[in-house]
């Protein structure tokens, strides 16, 4: 039937390649800072001022607000999930670094890595051009998260399909789960660091162990007899003495966090200001919390976007997945469990949370019920009724262009464009550190 419009699909981007092209060339300029940084310091600001003006310029042609509205709620309630795991995760980083004191974490050798002797001996065998360019700081935490605005923007230029904050909101819902997952697998069992100086650079706590570790640790740490004896009783029998004790502050209502935290003196009074210090912690924490957000953002971009710049996300993995390792940041084992929870929990997530395959199925049901009575006005060519038939079963027709409707109409977009770029410019701040 002639009168019929092709369907339309979103195979590698709707919007065709400018996403992945704006993707390589955003990673390129900001890589300019290790060899140019005069240069860097001149063409990122531009390059940053036409990226935020594509964006402004696309918003009154925007047809999908309604559905970003209806998006907003869950986006929302996803960003206080997250905000509720990380303090937790900055708790436990803080609990398993202090617990132990500062004199464990010096004398305690890390833990023989495959993965890291595999990447010394491919440095005597790879050509020094192949070792350099693995070596090099290509790209980091902030250049995983940014490349996922990207994404989500992208969705003005129907480069993806709308809503870009369901997208948005279930990209921070898997990793809140991600790294609520990941603390609760690095507290129970305390990892030594592959940078055994870390502790002592970054965190003030004591130098000896809690008290919890020097009754249920210590006294069996080194001596066999000791723990077989232990297997055998299953209880602490061994005699520790006095304990040493700690600072404690008044922290009113967060005095319960002292033994979490083991404050000192010279850190200060403020519960917060401890958190704040945590950063990425100093012991092992499997899983990877860099790796989880680069594979996350690598899945969210070959599901929504697709195409070769998909592969080049991939490939950006895997060289800050060698570099983790090569630079002992993590262990080998962190950065492959990193990989496939995060590839996981992604295809997790995607069963239950849905929005747009919950709205083409409702459009394939309409269309099921009007099935016979299309076919029919097709075959006595009944233009005018092929359409009513076909209007029935279209998306909402409320969402047109945004110059058409109201001015107050403009509140939304307009906090969601300020709201995201705020986001944007807080995480970049909190992960400036790595």
């Amino acid at each position: 039937m002639k009168w019929l419009p092709p369907i339309k699909r979103c195979g590698g981007g709707c919007g065709g390649r400018g996403l992945g092209i704006a993707a390589i060339l955003y990673i390129t300029v900001d890589y300019l800072r290790e060899i140019s940084p005069p240069l860097h310091s001149r063409v990122q600001p531009i390059l940053w001022s036409l990226l935020a003006l594509t964006v402004v310029v696309r918003i009154p042609f925007y047809r999908h607000w309604s559905a970003e509205f209806r998006s907003a709620i869950p986006f929302v309630a996803s960003v206080f999930f997250l905000l509720f795991t990380l303090l937790f995760e900055a708790l436990s980083v803080r609990f398993v670094t202090a617990v132990l004191g500062l004199d464990w974490h010096r004398n305690t050798p890390p833990l023989p890595d495959t993965g890291q002797w595999l990447l010394l001996a491919l440095n005597e065998k790879l050509p020094l051009l192949v070792v350099d360019t693995l070596r090099a700081h290509i790209i980091g935490l902030h250049h995983f998260l940014m490349l996922f605005i990207m994404l989500g923007f992208s969705v003005l230029f129907d480069s993806i399909k709308a809503p870009g904050l369901g997208l948005g909101a279930r990209y921070i819902f898997t990793m809140a789960i991600g790294r609520f997952l990941r603390a609760i697998s690095f507290v129970p069992t305390i990892l030594p660091s592959a940078r055994p100086w870390c502790a002592s650079a970054r965190f003030g706590v004591p130098g000896y162990p809690h008290r919890w570790a020097q009754k249920y640790y210590v006294p069996y740490a080194s001596d066999s007899n000791a723990i077989s004896e232990l297997i055998r009783k299953d209880f602490a029998y061994a005699e520790v003495g006095e304990y040493l004790s700690d600072y404690h502050p008044d922290w009113g209502m967060m005095n319960f966090l002292i033994d979490i935290l083991r404050p000192t003196p010279s850190e200060g009074s403020s519960w917060y200001h401890l958190l704040k210090k945590a950063g990425g912690g100093c012991n092992d924490l499997i899983y990877s919390g860099h790796m989880l957000v680069a594979v996350l953002t690598a899945m969210a971009w070959t599901e929504a976007y697709g195409g070769f710049s998909s592969g080049f996300i991939w490939l950006l993995v895997m060289h800050s997945a060698q570099r983790e390792v090569r630079e002992r940041h993590h262990y080998t084992v962190d950065c492959v469990a990193a990989i496939y929870v995060g590839v996981l929990l992604w295809k997790m997530t995607g069963l239950i949370w849905s929005a747009r395959d919950l709205g083409r199925d409702k459009r394939l049901s309409k269309l099921e019920k009007v099935q016979s009575k299309l076919t029919q006005a097709a075959k006595d060519s009944d233009i005018e009724k092929v359409r009513e038939l076909l209007k029935e079963v279209a998306p909402d027709n409320s969402e047109v262009p945004y110059g058409q409707k109201s001015k107050f109409n403009w509140l939304f977009p307009c906090t969601i464009i300020f709201s995201t770029l705020t986001m944007v410019l807080v995480a970049f701040i909190l992960t400036s550190d790595g």
